[in-house]
């Protein structure tokens, strides 16, 4: 591999890990990096997980100007932008990003896509530009309305793109930066999530002995007490009660959330929601219960839903992504391609 040859790159890559290792910024397999230079736009391949990108490959080579120009065309081709791979360039037996015209859509050379949970806290609320507006005032910004990650939302962004911009925010879903120099996009990037960042609450600690009665047939208690408070904060669980609020959420969970009734055990829930072995199962004030085969990406999900409910307030305006948004990312071969590989994770 040359990706790893000179400074800049190297740079790319510790950023992509720094982001990655953070869960407020990046959680699983979620996110993409990318640098654009001599006609080749080196990208996040689909799967791979950026808080490993000093550590194994993670970036494949794209010729931009096919990606681009398939666009414009309609070509069905940049659904996984797969015929644009520089293959002369690597063998690494990966796809690109499922949001590879993300990247290629956006002029700088340096384009960063976070999933950070400020960023998704304020893109899930009917009223996301008009407290947008506010809070972004003085950088070159444009929000994007939701349309299904890669090939539609690229075509969406170039309808909202200028010459200047170098922020966009993806209605729920996430942040998009772009700059010429990796340090210029991070700094971008972190006074983004920095203007956008609102208090976590502090939640109750979980009910142990009621989980406790609730768990087996795979349904464990997690450790981690931040994820209990998707259960035992009344306005988090209001606010996942109202349904999926981003894109990761249906791949890595399924839609929306499964809570169990009052004495009901997980798997029995589970199977009543005709949602078997699904990774996530809530019992609203005690806590959370999580399936021995929930994925590395569906763990990091879970921590990423308590993450964003405990910054929304009981007022807020939550709008969800509909059941028909929901059915075409299930749908979506590119998302279960995702999926196959996020399973293979120990």
């Amino acid at each position: 591999m040359t990706d790893t040859d000179d400074s800049e790159m190297r740079d790319l890559l510790a950023l992509a890990e720094r982001l990655g290792r953070n869960p407020l910024v990046i959680q699983g397999p979620g996110g993409n990096i990318s640098l654009k230079r001599d006609g080749v736009m080196w990208v996040k391949a689909s799967g791979t997980w950026m808080a490993e990108a000093t550590e194994r490959s993670i970036l494949i080579p794209i010729d931009v100007a096919a990606v681009l120009d398939g666009l414009a065309a309609g070509d069905p081709a940049c659904e996984t932008c797969e015929p644009f791979v520089r293959r002369d360039l690597t063998d690494l037996a990966l796809r690109p990003s499922i949001e590879t015209t993300l990247h290629a859509v956006m002029p700088q050379r340096v384009v960063v896509h976070v999933h950070c949970v400020e960023t998704i806290a304020a893109v899930c609320l009917s009223d996301a530009v008009e407290r947008l507006t506010a809070r972004l005032s003085g950088l070159n910004w444009s929000f994007v309305p939701y349309v299904r990650p890669g090939a539609p939302l690229g075509r969406a962004m170039l309808r909202h793109l200028t010459a200047e911009t170098n922020v966009l925010v993806l209605g729920n879903h996430g942040l998009v930066v772009a700059a010429d120099s990796v340090a210029e996009a991070e700094r971008l990037r972190a006074e983004v999530s920095q203007r956008l960042a609102r208090v976590a609450r502090a939640a109750p600690k979980p009910d142990r002995e009621v989980l406790q009665a609730a768990a087996g047939d795979g349904y464990s208690i997690p450790d981690d007490d931040r994820r209990h408070a998707i259960a035992t904060d009344l306005v988090s669980l209001a606010a996942a009660r109202r349904g999926s609020l981003y894109p990761d959420h249906v791949v890595f969970l399924g839609p929306g959330i499964v809570t169990a009734d009052a004495g009901e055990r997980a798997v029995d829930a589970a199977r009543r929601c005709g949602r078997v072995g699904t990774p996530l199962v809530v019992v609203p004030g005690a806590g959370v219960l999580v399936h021995a085969a929930a994925t590395p990406g569906a763990r990091a999900m879970i921590g990423c839903l308590a993450d964003v409910t405990c910054r929304l307030a009981s007022d807020d305006p939550i709008a969800p992504l509909s059941a028909d948004d929901e059915a075409q990312l299930l749908n979506w071969d590119a998302e279960k391609y995702r999926q196959s590989l996020d399973a293979r994770m120990p």
